[in-house]
């Protein structure tokens, strides 16, 4: 893409950093944040983007007040995730901010919005998830983050069809690279350098994910904005290749030499293996192999603990 105006939300993010960081060499890029951590905006501005501060908790209009209307196309991947465990405000604050960011942009040809797996009504460990599935918005780790995520979805149909606004909410799996903290499978490297129990499913059982490598996840967001209609269109964003979580850790092992300590339980941090097809049909396929992209990362992130 070249000669657009974009702008991004949730800018300083595992998904929103290296977007930003891709299309600005040839867009006008503007990342909305709150940009807490030290220097980051500066980061971003010196690559070119411009920053935009944006708290989603604040429900009055004021924050985008000032900002440009005359976006191309907006990515919309900032979440109140809810780990406080405030269902209502999970809610409010998701639906809102999304039904604000939407009025304000109207006039673009695509909006995106970032929605999650999580949604979806837990069937068996290695089922593949279709668009079609139900939802349940269960998710014993983190209780409010899929229930705030089903009512933004519902929020982002509505706003779609009143304002005439082409859209794609796009369910991401895990998304993972050489940016940010590298991703799932980093943060579970990191308890292995603790040596902190990890937690798997019972009977020698696994959970199934589709992990999403940077660069095919950058790749893929312009054929994502091509794909936004009105009704909005909905789609599994994941990797093509469908990994075991604990096959993941083991691999980490082998690359790194770092044990892994893990205990059954009947609670872990579930994921979802997706069935790509239609993903596939609006993107084309990736091109980066799930181990490929463990590689890549760990010698970007964690060089000094590769083996070979």
């Amino acid at each position: 893409m070249s000669a657009r105006k974009i702008l991004i939300t949730g800018g300083t993010g595992q998904v929103a950093r290296p977007l930003a960081e891709a299309l600005a060499c040839e867009n006008e890029v503007w990342c909305l944040g709150r940009f807490g951590a030290p220097d980051i905006e500066r980061q971003l501005n010196v690559q070119g983007i411009n920053t935009w501060r944006w708290d989603m908790d604040d429900l009055s209009q004021d924050g985008l007040i000032g900002l440009p209307r005359d976006f191309t196309h907006v990515v919309h991947s900032a979440v109140r995730r809810g780990e406080d465990g405030d269902f209502n405000a999970a809610i409010e604050v998701n639906s809102v901010a999304a039904g604000q960011l939407m009025t304000h942009c109207r006039t673009a040809e695509g909006f995106l919005y970032v929605s999650t797996g999580a949604v979806y009504s837990r069937q068996s460990l290695d089922h593949a998830y279709t668009e079609t599935d139900p939802v349940d918005g269960v998710a014993d780790w983190l209780p409010a983050y899929p229930v705030g995520k089903i009512a933004t979805e519902g929020a982002v149909r509505a706003f779609a069809r009143v304002l005439g606004l082409p859209t794609t909410i796009a369910r991401l799996n895990i998304a993972y690279g050489p940016n940010g903290y590298g991703g799932v499978p980093l943060l579970y490297f990191k308890r292995m350098l603790a040596g902190e129990p990890i937690p798997v499913p019972l009977d020698g059982r696994q959970n199934w994910f589709s992990p999403l490598y940077a660069d095919d996840l950058v790749a893929q967001v312009p054929r994502l904005w091509e794909a936004a209609s009105v009704p909005a269109t909905l789609v599994n964003w994941g990797g093509d290749e469908s990994v075991g979580m604990t096959d993941c850790i083991r691999y980490m092992e082998r690359l790194t030499g770092v044990p892994a300590k893990l205990v059954e339980s009947e609670v872990t941090r579930e994921t979802y293996r997706f069935d790509p097809t239609l993903r596939r049909r609006l993107t084309g396929p990736c091109t980066t192999s799930w181990r490929d992209g463990i590689r890549r990362t760990f010698e970007a992130l964690q060089p000094e603990h590769l083996e070979h």
